[in-house]
Parts: C-alpha cells; structure tokens; sequence
C-alpha cells in the first residue's frame, strides 16, 4: 500500500504529454521501482536499481529518459538531430517489447521523439536506413549495436546522453561480456545511465563498476515475487519421470489447471517432447523454439496475449544453449545448438494474463526460478507456480526455497553484489496458509517459521489416476527420438513456406518449393484417436464433473433444440434441420418470433 508520502506521477514533473499517455494506459499511481527510481533519474543521477520481474521497470527508466530528451528539446540550445538514448537488452524479444513500451509512453510526443529497434530484423540494411535518420533513442542487443558502430551506421561518441542496460543480470550470461566492453569504447566519457535488474549478483556488480558513476543504488523492501495473496507456489515430489509425465496428464486434461499456462522445461529437445507427448492426447500446444525466426516467436507470443493458445512450452533464458561467460550463446547441448543467440522468454517477456507457470523441468538456479515464476501474477492479477521434482533434486530445491524465505545464503549473496543500505532481501508479510482442498485431491501445507512463503507441497494423490498410467506409457513410447527430430525438421519447413523473405525465391524457382511441399509426409509421432478420449470410468469419482463440461453443454443445447422444435409444431425436415437450430438459438426475440409464425419456411 501506498505510504503518506507517496508520489503520483503529476507530482513527478513530467511532460503534460507523457502524463496523458501513462493515464491512456490506465496507470492511476507509480509502483514502487517507479515512484522511487523517476524523481531520481530526472535529477541527473545514475541509477542501479533491483525490482521484481513485472513490476514496471521499463516505464521506471523509459518515463524519465522521454522526459529528460523533451525537456531538452524545449529548453536547450538548437542543436542537429542525433543519438541520444540507447537502451541495450539482452534479447530480441526484450527489443521489441521496450521500443513497444516507449512508443506507447510517447504517443503523444511522436513528432518530437522518435523510437527504433535495430533488432528487430535480420536485414542491417533497412537498419541502416533506420539509423540514418537519427532517431532520439536506439534500442538493441549489445552485438546489433556493437555491429553498426564498427560500420560507422551508428554514432554516439559526441552525442549520447542517457544509457540503459535493462535486465543488466543477464547481459553477462548471455556471453555479451567482450561487446559491451568493445562497446563502451564508443561512448562519450560523461553520460547518465540506468543499470535495471530483477536480480544482484556478480554480473551486475561488474557492470555497476563498467558503466555507473557514483550510482544511487534502489534496494526496495520489497520481495523478489508477490506475495502468497497474490502468487501461490507449489512443489510437487515425482518419483520417476514416468510420474511427472502422468502428473501433467492429469493435470491438463481434467482442467485441474484453469486458464492460460506456461511449461518450463531445460532443453529445447525436451520441449518437442512434451508437445508430442501431448498432442497424443489432443493437448494443444506450442512450443517457443529459439531456431525460429524473431518474427515467429513474436507471433506466437502475441497470438497467446491473444487467447489464441492456452499453453505455450517454452525453455528459460538461463539454460537454453548453456550460456557460458565470455562465450556467444547457442554453443550448448546438441539438441539446441541451431538456437538463435539472443532469443529468451523466461526473463522480461510480457505474457499476458497467465494462471499458472508449470516448471516441468526444475530451473536450474534460483534466479532463473525467480524470472520463470515473474511470467504469471503480474500486475494486480493472481497466478500459480507449480514444481516438478524428482528425489534426487530436493537438495537443490532446498537453496531455491531459501533464497524466496530471505535466508541466510540470500542476504550473503546480495551484501557481496551490491555495496551499501541494508543488506538481505526483505522478508514478506505472510503468514500460514489455509489447507488447500480441490475435490479432496490436493492438499497444501503452512509456510515456515519464519513467515516468508516457500513452495508449498502439493500433494496429488496419485493412486486416483493411476488407470491412466498405461496411456501415457503409450503416448511415451510413441514419442522417439527420431519423431522428435522430423517434428523440429517438419516446423523449420513450415517456416520456409510462410517466410516474406523466400516468397520471391519461390517465385523464381518453383521447382525447390515443389520439392518442399511434396516430400514425403512426416509422421513425427503415431497419434492414436482413442487416447484423446477419457473414460468416465477412468476418471477419479471426485473429478468427474470437471471433465466433460462440453458434453453436457451440447446435452443441453440438444434438448433445447426439441423443446423448440416442439413449440412451433414440429417442422423439421432433412433439408431445413440446421436452418431451423440456428434460427431458434440465434436470439431470445428471434426464438419467440419463431415461436409466434410457424408459417416461417427455410430459404
């Protein structure tokens, strides 16, 4: 809750125009990273500043960089037209999501101001092109803007003011370590700059020492995810990973989990796999593959902003490819090694409206843990996070529960990545959590002593749906290494089909887009039809209401149809049965109407 003393943005000092861009977004106050880090920033001051995932970072660096860069326009000198933000982001996505951002924030000041992305595209021609018309602020990764300063495309030594690193954690574990260095040489000596993390740890802090001058440093007191009002987390023990297949089975098919979810696994390898597996039981789903191209990564997450899909698997920032420092991304395990370098969803990637992230895969570190849960809750909206674990991983899920209780290791990681102000993550008003009981099938524990939340236990009573368990040994075995390849190989030549870029390849050579489109057809897995259907008796008794609600639903329409039919002197004939159903459950006026002039024949 807002303190006394709090701030809105009309008390900020901001530009008329931005105020009526924040109020068309529908913001009526600042969050905390945004009332605390704007005053700063507008008094000329470095900022490095550590808030959630979701909690509006962007606008807390983007409302002041458009306010400072107007305010000189208005009052300063006259002078020629030129560079003078750079927001570096660590992957394309990111890109385009905080030009998108900016855009917005400036609808009102388009003239004035004036926004690109130089990595948006795979073309640096149209780039160039971009960058010849100077516009006041460049957003990129840091290898896209590395790339058009060597090529004289893009220069800032004379003119750049104000520097961004958003998500400045993951720049470094993405292997851009040596193209920022290489880049910071192309930098005037004096500028502002903003350094904006979800996380503290030894990369920021080497940035902090690579590009800050006597920062401000923003430890907000508050906790690294919303609180359990807000955001429940789970964790759920599976024997084998047999269970964890059977599990999310369950969980899916019989609606357990409402609305849209996001799946979290550790390869991209493992992610086909898990579509496949699904698809044998009529699960859609679609799996963000960073081999892609960006266009069609953003497509796919715009069409689940959309509603267009309802569960999206996805592999995090962190892991896909392996990240390792000083090296480029997409060096890693064989089965993502055609991975594009600068793709990522688990940090900063803005889902919309997702119920629940279900961590098929346990993260691999508890930042990445952090930034996969901050993909749900966002906003004022709830949102669920359920692990899977495996036995052998419970130690490892020990330092992730410590580190969201604010122990111990949590407050020695954060006094050795940042200097000054009170050191250890701040702990969340929480207290003991009421059982949870879904149809007597899931029960939850309290939190610790302490009062920080934990991942509760989610305790799934896997004896009531063990009649399953043969479909998904069968859905498994279908599911091979070679189907897995065939299916990546059968998308990256779908892509090929649909691409702008090879359309007028096509065009010219008909012959190579024959030869694509009458191979041989992939059969990446053996579907069974049977499987996509559930047997009341296989179902647990308790659950049986939740899983057939479409066949009820069409029951129901059914009877209504007769009970029409009935009312208006049964006419119904072969050649007009569906024109009379959709006249009679077109609309209430037009069902009594119906009703009143029996007379009514079909065209």
């Amino acid at each position: 809750m807002a303190g006394p003393e709090a701030l809105g943005f009309e008390h900020m000092g901001l530009d008329p125009r931005l105020l009526q861009a924040v109020a068309d977004l529908g913001w009526s106050r600042p969050t905390l990273i945004q009332e605390k880090a704007i005053p700063l920033a507008l008094e000329g001051k470095d900022l490095l500043a550590r808030a959630r995932t979701g909690s509006g970072k962007t606008a807390a660096y983007a409302l002041p960089v458009l306010q400072l860069l107007l305010h000189r326009k208005a009052t300063g000198p006259a002078v020629e037209q030129a560079v003078r933000g750079l927001v570096l982001v660590p992957t394309k996505e990111l890109a385009r999501q905080a030009r998108s951002m900016i855009q917005q924030l400036a609808a009102y000041c388009a003239r004035d101001i004036r926004v690109a992305n130089v990595s948006a595209t795979e073309d640096s021609t149209s780039e160039r092109a971009v960058l010849m018309e100077k516009p006041d602020i460049v957003v990129g990764t840091p290898s896209r803007i590395l790339n058009h300063l060597q090529q004289n495309s893009l220069v800032l030594r004379d003119s750049l003011e104000l520097l961004v690193l958003d998500e400045a954690d993951l720049l470094f574990s993405f292997g851009f370590e040596e193209e920022l260095k290489t880049l910071l040489c192309h930098l005037p000596r004096i500028y502002q700059a903003f350094l904006m993390s979800a996380t503290f740890n030894e990369d920021v802090q080497a940035l902090k020492e690579l590009v800050l001058h006597n920062p401000v440093t923003l430890k907000l007191q508050e906790s690294q995810l919303p609180g359990p009002d807000q955001l429940r987390q789970f964790q759920v023990v599976c024997q084998t990973q047999e269970d964890k297949f059977l599990l999310l089975y369950a969980l899916l098919k019989l609606s357990l989990i409402r609305g849209k979810s996001l799946l979290f696994v550790n390869t991209l390898e493992r992610s086909y796999r898990l579509r496949l597996f699904l698809e044998q039981f009529s699960i859609p789903t679609c799996v963000l593959n960073g081999e892609l191209p960006l266009c069609s990564r953003c497509h796919i997450i715009s069409q689940f902003n959309q509603g267009f899909y309802d569960c999206v698997i996805a592999t995090d920032a962190e892991v896909l490819g392996a990240p390792v420092k000083g090296k480029r991304r997409g060096r890693g395990s064989k089965g993502d090694r055609a991975s594009d370098p600068e793709a990522g969803v688990a940090r900063g990637i803005d889902f919309h409206h997702v119920s629940a992230v279900l961590n098929f895969d346990l993260p691999p570190t508890p930042e990445a843990y952090i930034h996969r849960a901050g993909r749900t809750a966002r906003a004022n909206n709830p949102g669920m996070v359920l692990t899977f674990v495996l036995p052998t991983e419970q130690s490892h899920l020990g330092t992730i529960e410590e580190l969201l209780s604010g122990g111990k290791a949590w407050a020695e990681c954060w006094a050795a990545s940042s200097q000054g102000g009170p050191a250890g993550a701040s702990e969340l008003m929480a207290s003991g959590r009421p059982a949870l009981n879904l149809q007597g099938t899931l029960t939850a524990l309290l939190s610790t002593e302490n009062g920080a939340p934990v991942l509760l236990p989610y305790q799934f009573r896997m004896e009531e749906i063990e009649g399953f368990r043969y479909r998904c040994r069968d859905a498994m075995r279908s599911v091979t290494k070679q189907a897995i390849r065939e299916a990546r190989l059968k998308e990256i030549k779908e892509e090929l089909l649909h691409s702008e870029r090879l359309r007028t390849y096509f065009e010219d050579n008909p012959r190579d887009l024959q030869l694509l489109r009458h191979d041989l057809p992939l059969h990446p897995a053996v579907v069974k039809p049977h499987l996509g259907h559930v047997p009341d008796y296989l179902v647990p008794p308790a659950l049986r209401g939740l899983v057939h609600p479409h066949k009820k639903r069409k029951k129901l329409a059914s009877k209504k149809v007769k009970a029409l039919l009935q009312a208006v002197g049964g006419r119904t004939c072969l050649v007009g049965h569906r024109w009379w159903q959709r006249q009679l459950l077109s609309s209430a006026r037009g069902l009594q109407g119906l009703a009143k002039g029996p007379h009514l024949s079909p065209p």
